[in-house]
């Protein structure tokens, strides 16, 4: 009889191509994995993978496998979903994915409220700059700063993020001109601010990088530069403040997602509208633009 597990092992190994990637996304060690996908090999009778010095390509066979299997994942976990989705307890862990910001500033600091309101529901929150794959089960809901393109997802705008550019007193004091500028890596050039942040540099090198909005905002209050920042995060700032630009900065849409069968569970349903409420108060759709 196959092993659901050795499947699920080898699904894994398939998705990211090595042992050693598998073995962390399973919260395993590369020998596990080497063992089990041997074993579903010997269930199989075929042999799945080329064991190279360096690598584990699949074969033809194992090719061919790996595509019914994620057929199954995908089964396995919309039945999951289903079956949390029609329990009726309210004694339940929710987890949360959203940006590391918006996790810090916006949620963390209500938890303890709704934990007073709820104290059967467990919140796990995550704050990850990579979008949490809720088709694997690494969150319950999401919240994303884009809308998902996925159809299968139910997705509604919560709020808005609107940035500015933010600076110590010493840098707001400078010429325009003569200011320098703290910004993404190249990992996170793509994103709308660090566009609109480029515009403001008129072929001007960044003093910082980081890929941590965090980073950016002490670099900022140190007085190495201007950096762009949520205003939830620079308006509360008292070391910094907010600079005069030419042009308007970017707004980004927030967004809450989830799976259809995930929101009928009634403790996810209560964290979903816990979230909307926290952040449509503090990135409202409609807001000034002073």
């Amino acid at each position: 009889m196959l092993d659901w597990q050795d499947l699920r092992f080898f699904s894994a190994l398939a998705r990211s191509g090595s042992l050693s990637a598998a073995a962390r996304e399973l919260g395993a060690d590369h020998a596990t994995v080497g063992r089990r996908v041997a074993a579903l090999e010997r269930s199989l009778s075929l042999r799945l993978v080329d064991r190279l010095p360096r690598s584990t390509p699949l074969t033809a066979a194992g090719r061919a496998i790996a595509e019914l299997a994620t057929g199954m994942e995908d089964l396995a976990a919309a039945i999951e979903r289903r079956g949390r989705g029609l329990t009726s307890t309210e004694s339940t862990t929710v987890r949360i994915s959203a940006p590391p910001a918006i996790a810090a500033r916006l949620v963390a600091p209500h938890v303890a409220a709704f934990q007073h309101a709820h104290p059967a529901i467990t919140l796990v929150l995550s704050g990850a700059a990579q979008n949490a794959a809720l088709d694997r089960g690494e969150a319950d809901v999401a919240i994303r700063m884009a809308r998902p393109t996925d159809k299968d997802l139910v997705a509604r705008q919560i709020g808005a993020v609107h940035f500015g550019l933010y600076g110590a007193p010493a840098v707001a004091g400078l010429p325009a001109a003569e200011r320098s500028f703290i910004g993404y890596d190249a990992a996170l050039e793509h994103v709308s601010q660090q566009a609109w942040l480029r515009s403001l540099l008129a072929g001007r090198a960044l003093a910082f990088q980081a890929s941590d909005l965090f980073a950016q905002l002490e670099a900022a209050r140190a007085g190495l530069g201007a950096a762009v920042l949520p205003r939830f995060m620079g308006e509360k700032e008292k070391d910094l403040v907010r600079l005069e630009t030419i042009t308007a900065p970017p707004v980004r849409t927030i967004w809450l997602v989830t799976y259809p069968d995930l929101r009928r569970s009634p403790p996810i349903r209560l964290a979903m509208d816990f979230l909307a409420e926290i952040i449509a108060k503090a990135c409202p759709i409609e807001r000034a633009a002073r």
